[in-house]
């Protein structure tokens, strides 16, 4: 029989001592890696005697204390034996036993549990590098891989660089407006689990754009820190990969207020305040839970939109990167008409980017027949998969290649997201998967995406873009 570690043996004399003893036994001679559970340790020549006068409830209540102690110490010794790369992998699988917990509670509760663990830094962080196939650059930044948080997880900033840890290849925090707000009374978010759906009407509901500054302000200079420091300590500056928040990149999407008359001014409020803390601007002119919004989709008004906002961005002062790339975020629930003249608006004035597509007000099926089809809002998840992925379609075949696209819609899987690149996508985006599956979900999608180009042949994401459409 193999001998015991030293780790392992201390192990046991923790757990014996508290066993029998109620204390945990001296700990002078514990390895570095046990001094956190033995800051208060200590014992009494006649502990064992005293142990012998208490009630069998203590003792059951004991007993089950030290077996939960005993679970945590051998997992700490089985931690100190596995190289970080296994750690990490066991840390994201683990999540999933939070998942059903979750479940159980308000969807707007658990959203706000999930933002503050996040902030806070009590969700796993990702050390393994990316596939190298699902590396890319666009807009002439680099992400690691291809995958995104969408818009509305996030509204405020809250937990950028918790959430840009999980793995994340960028995130988009928003929508924000420039005055805070409430949005529509609750409840106003509704599972449809059996579906992988959600419906919500929250009405972009925000902290408005001065508390979104002072934290996104408050990130860019620790990423600036950080970058700074370790420069000076290698002596080598290792690119620019990553963004201006942290290892991703970040994007800020941009509402108006709901009492708002001048949309415009609310748009270009926000490009003066948060462009500077960006990696990339968004317009959303999609939400179906503002009145009115939707309507900023039309020719005309897109196009005027959309050279107010791009004059307010270009009159800034900027370095040697240059503006933000501006992107418009656009509904499914458009007819064709509608899409020739948003990409027609978005050609002539050099739009950056589309996002295809937000929440539908739809209720395709299965979704018609659910209980909750006649809860007023915007319709995400698993069921929107094919209508947004066919206006993303539609939309690259229109603007014939020329301007990068995120598909956003349904993705729930490598595969989904596949498809989605197959269908003219260059970055994918998802949240209501995220809201279901938590953290363990993000590594899966990257392998299986991995794998999909790899069984396929293709040896890089650009190879695939728009693969469906030629």
């Amino acid at each position: 029989m193999a001998a015991q570690s030293p780790n392992v043996r201390t192990c046991g004399r923790l757990l014996r001592g508290f066993l029998y003893h109620g204390k945990l036994k001296s700990t002078s001679k514990l390895p570095l890696s046990f001094s956190y559970y033995s800051t208060s340790a200590s014992a009494s020549a006649s502990a064992t005697q005293a142990a012998k006068k208490i009630p069998p409830s203590s003792k059951k209540g004991r007993l089950l204390t030290g077996a939960t102690i005993g679970l945590i110490i051998a997992g700490g010794a089985y931690v100190s034996t596995v190289d970080e790369a296994t750690f990490c992998g066991w840390l994201f699988t683990a999540t999933k036993l939070v998942n059903p917990f979750f479940a159980l509670l308000d969807p707007e509760v658990a959203h706000r549990l999930a933002v503050s663990a996040a902030a806070r830094g009590w969700v796993p962080r990702e050390k393994r590098p990316d596939p190298s196939i699902l590396g890319l650059e666009v807009w002439g930044r680099k992400f690691s891989n291809p995958i995104g948080l969408a818009a509305g997880f996030d509204k405020n900033a809250e937990a950028v660089e918790g959430l840009l840890g999980l793995g994340f290849g960028f995130m988009e925090v928003g929508s924000v407006t420039p005055v805070p707000q409430e949005g529509n009374p609750k409840p106003r978010i509704f599972r449809l689990p059996e579906l992988g759906a959600i419906i919500n009407r929250c009405g972009f509901n925000s902290e408005g754009i001065q508390a979104v500054a002072k934290r996104l302000g408050a990130q860019h200079g620790k990423r600036k820190l950080d970058e700074s420091a370790s420069t000076n300590s290698t002596g080598i500056d290792e690119g620019k990969r990553g963004g201006k928040a942290g290892p991703g990149i970040l994007g800020v999407n941009l509402g108006k207020n709901k009492s708002s008359e001048d949309a415009a001014k609310d748009y270009v409020q926000g490009v003066h305040t948060l462009s500077q803390y960006a990696d990339y601007l968004v317009i959303n002119v999609s939400s179906p839970n503002t009145p009115g919004l939707r309507q900023l989709q039309g020719r005309k008004q897109l196009k005027d939109l959309v050279k107010k906002v791009q004059a307010a961005r270009d009159e800034m002062q900027w370095g040697e990167e240059g503006p933000p790339p501006l992107l418009v975020k656009i509904a499914p629930d458009l007819s064709k008409q509608d899409l020739e003249d948003i990409a027609a608006v978005a050609v002539a004035l050099q739009v950056d980017g589309l996002i295809i597509s937000n929440t539908t007000i739809s209720r395709p099926d299965p979704v018609d027949k659910h209980l909750l089809s006649q809860e007023p809002g915007g319709l995400s998840g698993k069921p929107l998969f094919n209508l947004s992925t066919s206006v993303l379609k539609e939309m690259y075949i229109l603007t014939k290649g020329k301007i990068p696209l995120i598909g956003c819609g349904g993705v729930s899987s490598g595969e989904d997201a596949y498809k989605k690149i197959r269908a003219g996508a260059t970055l994918v985006q998802l949240y209501t998967a995220f809201a279901y599956g938590g953290p363990a979900l993000i590594p899966q999608i990257k392998a299986e995406l991995a794998e999909c180009l790899e069984m396929d042949g293709y040896k890089s994401i650009h190879e695939v873009v728009g693969a469906d459409c030629r």
